[in-house]
């Protein structure tokens, strides 16, 4: 059986792959239940808004814990990775961009 070790080698540009998908299908599974949560701040998030803000989420909570991992690393460094800081912020942008206020109705 493999290890989270072995899987977490397989990497592209030096981020592991693994830690890519589990992201992105732990935000898939539970963007029901986290939009349900923003509900009482009268926010409606889609699940393609909740896909978008994966990575920037990602970024600002390993910041917030202190853990540094190479994406964040590359993300927090002012000397490079001007591209992956493009991507990131295009990113916070387009999961944004569809987040509604609902209104009250009388």
């Amino acid at each position: 059986m493999p290890t989270i070790e072995y899987l977490r080698s397989f990497r592209i540009g030096g981020y592991a792959i693994f830690d890519f998908t589990l992201a992105f299908l732990g935000i898939y599974i539970l963007s029901p239940v986290l939009t349900r949560l923003l509900r009482p701040l009268r926010l409606d998030v889609p699940r393609s808004s909740w896909i978008f803000l994966t990575l920037p989420i990602g970024i600002l909570v390993h910041v917030l814990v202190g853990t540094n991992t190479p994406l964040t690393k590359a993300f927090l460094d002012p000397t490079r990775s001007y591209v992956l800081k493009l991507v990131i912020v295009a990113l916070f942008l387009c999961g944004i961009r569809r987040i509604k206020r609902i209104g009250t109705r009388k």
